[in-house]
């Protein structure tokens, strides 16, 4: 890979239009849904948010090289239909030349900086839907925390809906993933109680003025029946920080027998297993689709 990654700076320093002209002559996916009729993405945006950290390194993410290396294996496996990332690692795999057949989704908002004093206030820095229908994507994801003694939420709920409205207009897929969080001992915490999730799903349906390409990302809680009972949209699974394997493996075996369950989006627990063999886990995770 340090020789590819080096080709990738030589292009971006001498002909950075290379990357508009990768996105252009990409392949499209003929569907979101592979062939299965399920979604397998490969979540990659975790360090423009300063999260580095996966299967309790807490830079397990800091060697781009190696990250591009770990996307590459995961998207050559069968099964894998899409990736989701910021613009500089979907750049990066459009110059490798791996984003051919899958769906792609652009990460949008990424200021929630973790472990920041203004963590809440996630504005949207990254894609907009504008670029992402311009580079041929599939969607774009917002992560959209609910604090409700944090006065930053309202402008998060607002610009979250803007982003699914101008999604929806494009005919794009607004994937949204809500959480309800809260200030414990100056960190942000996710609660993943049935009852926080539940709460969390209902408020992000209502967000923006249509909800037909409206897509939800959720984490997978031991109690998954009434957490997807709770809408009608369509869900995708995220992974966690792949520091316990076995029990992620298990959430996401029960809550893909729920109807509204589509697929899977994980990230860290396939890119960083505890064993290193990133085919194995993606493949272990595709079968249970």
């Amino acid at each position: 890979m340090a020789a590819r990654v080096a080709e990738i700076v030589r292009t971006r320093v001498h002909n950075p239009e290379a990357i508009a002209e990768a996105a252009r002559l990409r392949i499209p996916a003929p569907s979101v849904l592979g062939e299965h009729g399920r979604v397998m993405i490969i979540a990659a945006d975790h360090p423009a948010r300063g999260a580095l950290g996966a299967g309790g390194d807490p830079m397990a993410m800091a060697d781009r090289g190696d990250l591009l290396d770990r996307l590459c294996v995961a998207l050559e496996r069968p099964g894998v239909t899409g990736v989701m990332g910021t613009a500089d690692i979907l750049e990066d795999l459009l110059l490798l030349g791996v984003l051919d057949g899958k769906s792609v989704f652009g990460s949008m908002n990424r200021t929630g900086l973790a472990g920041s004093s203004f963590e809440i206030d996630d504005r949207f820095t990254g894609y907009d839907a504008e670029t992402i229908a311009a580079m041929g994507f599939d969607g774009g994801k917002t992560l959209t925390r609910i604090a409700l003694d944090d006065a930053a939420t309202p402008s998060v709920l607002e610009n979250t809906a803007r982003a699914v409205n101008e999604l929806n207009d494009r005919k794009l897929i607004a994937m949204v993933e809500p959480f309800i969080s809260r200030w414990i001992d100056g960190r942000i915490r996710n609660d993943l109680s049935p009852e926080a999730v539940i709460r969390s799903i209902v408020i992000a349906c209502g967000l923006g003025r249509r909800s037909a390409y409206t897509w939800l990302k959720l984490p997978a809680i031991d109690d998954m029946t009434h957490v997807l009972a709770s809408s009608t949209l369509p869900v995708l699974l995220l992974g966690g920080d792949g520091t316990d394997t076995e029990r992620i493996f298990d959430r996401w075996k029960r809550a893909l027998r729920m109807p509204t369950a589509l697929g899977l989006v994980p990230g860290r627990s396939l890119l960083y297993p505890a064993n290193g063999d990133v085919a194995g886990a993606v493949d272990r995770a595709v079968s249970l689709l």
